[in-house]
This record gives C-alpha cells, sequence and structure tokens, in this order.
C-alpha cells in the first residue's frame, strides 16, 4: 500500500496550532494511507506550543484513543533562526508574522527535501501537498519549487477570509489602507455593508494592511482553501467564496476544536476544579462568564465599569480578569471598586485564568462575554452559549460584526473598542453593559434558542453525512485522486 504525505507548516502561535493539528488528526482518520509532518517553528514569544506538542506526541505514541493513527502524525521542530527585528513588530505584528514565516523558506524546504525518516515504516511516504497558514504564503514558493500542491488552511471563519480578499478590491480601487472615516463597505462575504470602524486595526496600518493584501492575493495560488466553519454556519459567506472563479475549491471542515482541552498556564489543578465545583451549585444557564482570551487586558478605569455593572445587574457571573506582566503580583483587590469582592462573593467569581472550554460546556453557563476570536467563537457556539461582542484586537471586529448583523448569533456591546488603541477607545460605560447583560441573562430572549439550534446544527456537521464531514471526504479524495 502506498504512503501519502502532506507538510502543514502553521503560525507559531497556540491559538493557530490546536486547530490545524485537529485537522491533521481528522485527515488521516479518514484514510490510512495518509501521513502528515506538522514543521513548528519556535517564537520568542509563546511557551505554551512547546508543552502543546510535548501533550500531542504523548498522544498520538500511546494509551489513548489516537492510538489507530496517531502514529502517522508527527510533529518536527525546526531550528531557531534570528527573528526579524523588533521595530518591524512595533509597526505591525501582522507583518512581523509574515517575515518571521518568509525568512523560514531555505529550512522549510530543507526539511522537506532531506525527509527525515518516519519510525515504525518500511518506506517513507511521498509528499503530496503543502498545506500553509495564512500567514505563511511565502511558503508557497517552496511548494512551487518542489513541484508540489499548496493548500490553505484558515483557521479564521470564512467572513475573515472574505475581508481579506477584499482588500485588493479595495487597493484597485483607493491604492491605500483604510480609514476609519470611509464609511460603510460592499463586501461579498458580508450580507450587510460593513462599517470602515469596525475593521481589524491592521486594515489601519500600511504595514499591516499591506502584509494581509498580499496574502489574499497569494491565497488564488493554492490548489484548494480549508476553512475552520460550518456551511450552514456561515451560509452566505461561504457561498461567495464558493461562486468566485478566481478561487480554487473552498472545503468547510470545521468545526475544529481541542474539546480536551488543558489550562496549560495559569491555574492550578485544584483551582479549576475550585472554579467548576462552584459552578456544579449554579442553576442552569444562570451564569455570565466573561473571559477576553490570554492577550486580552483591560485599564483599570474599564475594569471598575465592568464591575460596577456586574455588582448592579445582580447576575451570577465567573469573571477571568488578565493582568500585565508588569502587575502580575498585584492584587486584584487592589485593582476593582472598594469592597466588590466581598459585596458579591456569594454570586460571583473573579480569578486570572479560567478552564475556557469546560466553563463553556457546563450547564450552568448562560451567556459570554467575550473579545471574539474566532477559537473562542466556535468553542462557545458548540455549546449553545450565546456571546456578547467586545473585540479587541486582530481579527475580533470584523468577527463580532458578522456575528452580530450578518449571522444574528451575538450581542452588540461593543464593536470597536480597541485594546491598543487609546485614541480611538471610549469606555464602555456600566449603564451599557448592565443593559446587555440583563438583556442576554433573560431567559426570555430568542437569541439563545436561536444559538442553541445553530450549536446542534454545527454539531452535526461533523458527523458521518454533515456538510464538514462531507467536505472533508471531498478534500481527501481530491488529493488522493491527484496521486493517481
Amino acid at each position: 500500500m502506498s504512503k501519502l504525505e502532506l507538510v502543514f507548516v502553521p503560525v507559531p502561535s497556540i491559538g493557530h496550532l490546536v486547530s490545524i493539528c485537529k485537522f491533521a488528526e481528522k485527515l488521516v482518520s479518514r484514510d490510512e494511507r495518509l501521513y502528515v509532518t506538522i514543521l513548528i517553528i519556535r517564537p520568542p514569544w509563546d511557551a505554551s506550543i512547546d508543552a502543546y506538542i510535548k501533550r500531542s506526541s504523548a498522544s498520538a505514541s500511546g494509551g489513548t484513543s489516537l492510538d489507530v493513527w496517531g502514529s502517522r502524525i508527527r510533529y518536527i521542530t525546526l531550528a531557531q533562526i534570528e527573528p526579524p527585528s523588533s521595530e518591524e513588530g512595533a509597526k505591525s505584528i501582522e507583518n512581523y508574522i509574515s517575515l518571521l514565516i518568509a525568512s523560514y523558506r531555505p529550512i522549510v524546504k530543507d526539511a522537506i527535501i532531506s525527509n527525515k525518516s518516519w519510525p515504525d515504516t518500511d518506506s517513507n511516504p511521498k509528499i503530496i501537498g503543502l498545506v500553509i497558514d495564512m500567514f505563511c504564503t511565502s511558503m508557497i514558493d517552496v511548494a512551487n519549487e518542489l513541484d508540489i500542491p499548496s493548500y490553505l488552511f484558515l483557521t479564521s471563519g470564512a467572513g475573515f477570509l472574505g475581508f481579506l480578499l477584499y482588500l485588493s478590491v479595495w487597493h484597485d480601487q483607493f491604492g491605500r489602507e483604510f480609514n476609519r472615516s470611509d464609511g460603510d463597505l460592499i463586501i461579498a462575504a458580508n450580507a450587510h455593508p460593513v462599517p470602515s470602524k469596525v475593521l481589524p486595526t491592521f486594515a489601519f496600518v500600511k504595514e499591516g494592511y499591506n502584509s494581509f493584501r498580499n496574502h489574499g492575493v497569494r491565497f488564488k495560488e493554492t490548489k484548494g482553501i480549508l476553512i475552520n466553519t460550518v456551511e450552514e454556519f456561515e451560509s452566505h459567506a461561504v457561498n461567495s467564496l464558493a461562486s468566485d472563479p478566481e478561487l480554487p475549491p473552498v472545503y468547510t471542515v470545521g468545526f475544529l476544536l481541542d474539546i480536551e482541552a488543558q489550562n496549560a498556564k495559569g491555574n492550578s489543578k485544584s483551582e479549576d476544579e475550585e472554579i467548576m465545583k462552584w459552578l456544579d451549585q449554579q442553576p442552569p444557564s444562570s451564569v455570565l462568564f466573561l473571559c477576553f482570551g490570554s492577550a486580552g487586558i483591560f485599564e483599570p478605569p474599564q475594569l471598575i465599569e465592568m464591575a460596577i455593572a456586574l455588582e448592579r445587574s445582580g447576575v451570577r457571573f465567573l469573571w477571568s480578569i488578565r493582568l500585565p506582566l508588569d502587575a502580575e503580583t498585584t492584587k486584584l483587590e487592589e485593582t476593582l471598586p472598594e469592597g466588590f469582592l466581598e459585596r458579591t462573593k456569594n454570586r460571583g467569581i473573579v480569578c486570572r485564568w479560567a478552564p475556557q472550554v469546560n466553563i463553556l460546556a457546563h450547564k450552568a453557563t448562560g451567556a459570554f462575554v467575550s473579545h471574539c476570536g474566532w477559537n473562542s467563537t466556535i468553542e462557545s457556539l458548540w455549546h449553545g452559549v450565546p456571546i456578547v461582542t467586545w473585540p479587541l484586537y486582530a481579527e475580533q471586529h470584523i468577527n463580532a460584526f458578522q456575528l452580530v448583523k450578518d449571522l444574528e448569533m451575538a450581542v452588540e456591546l461593543t464593536l470597536d473598542y480597541r485594546m491598543h488603541d487609546s485614541d480611538h477607545r471610549e469606555i464602555v460605560k456600566a449603564e451599557e453593559m448592565e443593559k446587555v447583560i440583563r438583556s442576554i441573562m433573560d431567559s426570555e430572549n430568542l437569541l439563545r434558542k436561536r444559538v442553541k439550534d445553530m450549536g446542534e446544527i454545527c454539531r452535526k456537521a461533523l458527523t458521518e453525512g454533515g456538510s464538514s464531514f462531507i467536505s472533508l471526504g471531498r478534500f481527501a479524495e481530491t488529493i488522493l485522486d491527484s496521486c493517481n
């Protein structure tokens, strides 16, 4: 039996790595001829990648349900090289990451050519393609040089992909990055006009804008685009992409979640258990969960407004607060209003870290105030938990807009709050937040049922006969047929 191998190049970020690894697991489970090598670029900023690879490799090597196919996925960590200058990062983190990836082209090419032996195989599989992350279009050059096809794996949704493709349309008309005053934009992947104020921050920064515009152009050079979404969820965006004659075939293969996710950093096991024990004691759908990702940090004036809103609302809550690195030793009570923790101790928990997946899966969780990162978005939807939007950075603003306006799967608190841009950020007042909290926690709010129903649809999409199951099979057949 012939052995066939795909090489994956993910962005060196745990948020990207998890979904691309879950995709690799699902892909190799569909055909025993398929093997996957995941090339790991170790960044200087994210130590959690090493922990995740160690856990995944251990799972694949024995003692778990992954044994059936685990020996057909391997991780190769590439040698570290000098990263781009910090000045590049200060201009645009998006362009910095793109430059970092591009600098690894010769190393990736060498890793593919040398093709280190697989353990427990009598011969090395034939390499049949390169699967790249959205920042990694420079690796298309490597695929072309080696005469193998390249495929794009998008860890974000179809709506965000539609925006990235729109950048070249905009540039052809105006030849510049966006301004916040540009008004409403007609983007094919969105069902409603998109206000320029809700575009990702990089869209207003020349270096970030140009970087993603170039990526978007190169996406069209690939032989297929795999998206971490469900067709029924983003139906308008998916249909707009599928009908674009300039694009290669589009495959909706999501939702790709790490349901068994562990809290890689932050709490001890006992602290997580204490949080879950408290949730066990709460009524169904009664707890408001507030969490803004590992990098979501608010300044004290905003935290105070949030605390006031939670206290006035009277709802049960679980609030995860990240503090800046230079404030790690600061006690939470020193940041919040005096007496807040004491007054709310019988109906709320405030912590620094929270086991997000477990909390969203818990029957007591009724709503989620979120930064709208894509992983958080699909985790919440998967478990039927409605979102209150509070985007902070990256692509979160356009995710939030799509959730509220196009998909009607979230409640708007803010769509244009920017964590790193004090010049274009207003404090969200307690009164505004309290009103939204009361609305989303109202058991009669029709949105709650709509989200639960969509969550069920998305779960079924991954089962045999579901849209994502079929789409993944279609991709597997395509790559296997190309070898005949």
